[in-house]
């Protein structure tokens, strides 16, 4: 008989690809991980990793062995969820990882109107990005997370969970005071070819998003200031460092002394998309799915 909790440790392993990076997920020590593995081994016959110096690769059995722990733990999942759907009231925790635009603007109105309607239910917010909230989605630690659409948003881990679009929105072309165009109505990307710009830093799914952009319009953007806070981002610009393409909520809230000029794009343009991910067998509990009505109650009041 196979033991289901040290299929969570093959699991672990297979996601994070060391054995010691599993153990942190686990909270278990490096030592323990391994004697689970042995002890897996032993349980089903097969070797089920190879030990290369200090790496471990799993073996073919293992990768199979991993694919179905993924399963199980779906379906212990659905199991929780079914057994929540029994209880005759609201109450527990929901844990959500969101960016910090998506916190301001929709998750955090969401869990005032969640506390509004069940005072009893807690939610706990983390801030990370896409590919720790992925991470942290995969490990257990919290029960949805809101991420950027980008190549890296899953980590790997996207056939483990389950996607839904939350909402989409323009970017918006931020200007110095005095700028040339800053009597337009609209700006095209192309008329800010020769300016110097202000982006996140690389890895950043919006600074991938404006570079993309600017590719498309048949130019690369001179890049001379760097930063993930968006008001750093129009500080910088207000004082004429350079131009700035930025996500249209993430202007919201900005304190109007570092408020620069504000202009439309006209043509063509990068759009944010946003999307909530949970995992696959947890999308019938009723505390995500009331989480989840909530968050895309807010986003649909923020894209209105």
């Amino acid at each position: 008989m196979i033991d289901p909790r040290r299929l969570r440790v093959l699991r672990a392993l297979a996601d994070h690809g060391t054995v010691t990076a599993a153990a942190h997920a686990l909270y278990l020590s490096p030592s323990a991980v391994s004697q689970q593995l042995t002890a897996l081994e032993a349980e089903t016959g097969h070797a089920l990793v190879e030990r290369r110096g200090r790496t471990v690769r799993l073996t073919a059995a293992g990768a199979v062995l991993a694919q179905h722990a993924a399963e199980i733990a779906a379906q212990l999942e659905r199991a929780e969820a079914d057994l929540a759907r029994c209880s005759t009231g609201l109450a527990g925790e929901v844990a959500v990882a969101a960016f910090a635009t998506s916190i301001t603007e929709v998750v955090a109105p969401a869990l005032a109107a969640l506390h509004r309607r069940a005072p009893q239910v807690r939610v706990r917010v983390k801030d990370a990005e896409g590919h720790t909230a992925a991470r942290l989605l995969t490990d257990g630690e919290v029960d949805i997370a809101v991420a950027v659409e980008h190549r890296d948003s899953l980590s790997g881990a996207g056939a483990r969970l389950l996607l839904a679009p939350l909402y989409e929105e323009p970017f918006d072309a931020v200007l110095p005071p005095g700028h040339r165009l800053a009597g337009a109505p609209e700006v095209r990307l192309t008329d800010l070819r020769d300016d110097p710009w202000i982006t996140p830093w690389p890895g950043n799914p919006v600074h991938e998003a404006v570079l993309r952009a600017c590719e498309e319009a048949a130019f690369l953007p001179r890049v001379e200031c760097l930063s993930d806070d968006y008001s750093a981002v129009c500080a910088l610009v207000a004082v004429g460092a350079g131009v700035a393409l930025v996500p249209r909520s993430a202007l919201h809230g900005i304190r109007p002394a570092l408020t620069p000029t504000v202009r439309p794009l006209r043509g063509p343009g990068p759009v944010r998309r946003v999307f909530t991910a949970v995992r696959r067998g947890s999308e019938g509990h009723p505390l995500l799915r009331l989480a989840l009505t909530e968050l895309r109650a807010q986003a649909a009041a923020l894209t209105a």
